[in-house]
């Protein structure tokens, strides 16, 4: 199924459910008939998300609005400077996820989104992340990663589900070519699901759902991580950062506290 690698678009829905590990492996056994596993196996995945200096594009994306759009870059594994990596701008508008992305070097990321790369085949897709980078100015603020197995549908390619495990960030070192390092985000052994597909969701998979009585969930890795770990710690160095104004200490001094 290397072809979901080489996609440049996408038009689907996405559901989330989170598992026990009895349970999923319960669900990977009653629907091996319908599903392919990927031909990568399981793999890690590196992302880099960008946000304003203010985390406005999570901040919107954790109210629910009707549309809701980020940016991030990805990699499978970690990249080496000339390894292909993928810049994406997801975006989300009345339940249906669309997402569109290119491929350039993992050294040349910055370049590419400040405009200094060309890139004539996908003139369109760089035209739109460049202007969302004009309008938001964003930058990269957490390194998300995790380990996944993934399938497709045997009868339908474009039906995917995915499990993910060992989900984790990292707020430092926000570079792919660093390594998939950091904690933990949800600090259990539960395995995220993901069923993307382009429409109705078939009914084998229905009843098994149902059948194991799995529900959908909303979550969301990026606004998980920053309501647990960003959102608190940057209310803590506001707080500490007003401590020491209020004793008189200078700017420069709380700086390096």
């Amino acid at each position: 199924m290397a072809v979901q690698r080489d996609k440049f678009s996408f038009k689907r829905y996405e559901k989330k459910y989170f598992l026990t590990p009895d349970k999923a492996n319960l669900l990977l056994n009653y629907m091996m008939p319908y599903m392919k596993q990927d031909e990568y196996g399981k793999y890690t995945i590196c992302n880099i998300y960008y946000d304003t200096d203010s985390f406005g594009l999570i901040r919107n994306s954790i109210e629910k609005p009707v549309y809701k759009e980020k940016l991030r870059v990805r990699s499978y594994g970690t990249p080496a400077n000339d390894s292909k990596v993928f810049i994406e701008i997801k975006k989300k508008y009345d339940g249906v996820v669309y997402k569109r992305r290119i491929t350039t070097r993992a050294d040349q990321v910055e370049a590419y989104l400040n405009g200094y790369v060309e890139d004539e085949k996908n003139a369109q897709i760089r035209k739109e992340i460049l202007y969302f980078q004009n309008m938001y100015r964003s930058k990269p603020k957490v390194f998300i990663g995790y380990d996944r197995l993934a399938f497709a549908g045997i009868e339908d390619p474009e039906l995917r589900i995915t499990f993910d495990t060992n989900l984790r960030y990292r707020a430092n070192y926000l570079d792919l070519r660093y390594g998939d390092k950091g904690l933990p985000i949800i600090n259990d052994d539960r395995v995220l699901m993901e069923i993307k597909i382009p429409g109705t969701c078939p009914l084998w998979l229905s009843h098994l759902l149902d059948g194991l009585e799995i529900r959908p969930i909303s979550f969301s890795k990026y606004g998980t991580c920053y309501k647990n770990y960003i959102l608190p710690y940057t209310i803590g160095a506001y707080s500490k950062q007003n401590s020491y104004v209020a004793a008189g200490v200078s700017k420069e001094a709380y700086a390096y506290v």
